[in-house]
């Protein structure tokens, strides 16, 4: 029994929790969502928001939202500028990303609305990240259990190695993390998440699981 499972009222209040603090995060952040919105209109223009399918528990899809920090049509310049033969991987010093995206993703901020897809229930607070489609296709039993719980914006693999690890060991961290689910686990990635704020752009693997799957790169 998995931990999700041994705390239905910790559960019930993480589902409560999750929508109380998405809402209140998004009152209190509104001026610098709106900030942040008119300078990638400014410095990408439209559209501000990149918005891509991903698959969230028990492998419903939903519209996962960014602010946008590549170039439009990302891929298609990325497969002309021959950047990387992985078309879901991560390329440090990418030449797609704006000059507002670099900031946006080294602060994380890129993420802030997310906080609308936690308030309509799409995704938590702390969870595994969601893969899109084209790859969660190819999962194995094993693997689906990652998608047993709702997706999050932060979770176990963001401050426990995030792109740096390959895929299968992402999967053993998010299984890792349903197995030991409390409450008090969550509390812990939430503040370890903010420890990662600014830092450095990462030097992330060639991801050889991913790279053999096909399907639109993460623009965002």
């Amino acid at each position: 029994m998995s931990g999700v499972q041994r705390h239905p009222v910790q559960r019930a209040l993480k589902w409560l929790g999750d929508r109380l603090v998405a809402l209140v995060a998004t009152i209190i952040a509104s001026p610098v969502l709106l900030a942040l919105a008119i300078a990638v209109l400014i410095d990408a223009g439209r559209p501000v928001f990149f918005v891509q399918r991903r698959t969230g528990k028990h492998g419903r899809e939903f519209p996962m939202l960014k602010f946008r920090s590549m170039v439009n049509d990302a891929v298609k310049v990325g497969q002309e500028l021959g950047v990387t033969d992985d078309p879901h991987g991560v390329v440090k010093n990418d030449p797609r990303i704006t000059a507002t995206g670099r900031f946006l993703r080294r602060t994380s901020l890129d993420e802030l609305p997310q906080l609308l897809n936690v308030l309509v229930g799409q995704m938590s607070l702390v969870g595994p990240r969601p893969d899109i489609p084209e790859q969660s296709i190819h999962y194995s039993e094993h693997d689906k259990r990652r998608l047993e719980v709702l997706p999050g914006i932060t979770g176990y693999s963001q401050v426990h190695g995030r792109d740096e690890i390959e895929w299968p060991e992402r999967i053993e961290q998010d299984i890792h993390y349903i197995d030991t689910w409390t409450l008090w686990q969550d509390l812990k990635l939430v503040v370890l998440t903010f420890g990662v704020f600014g830092r450095s752009e990462p030097d992330p693997v060639f991801d050889s699981h991913n790279a053999s799957k096909t399907g639109p790169a993460d623009e965002g």
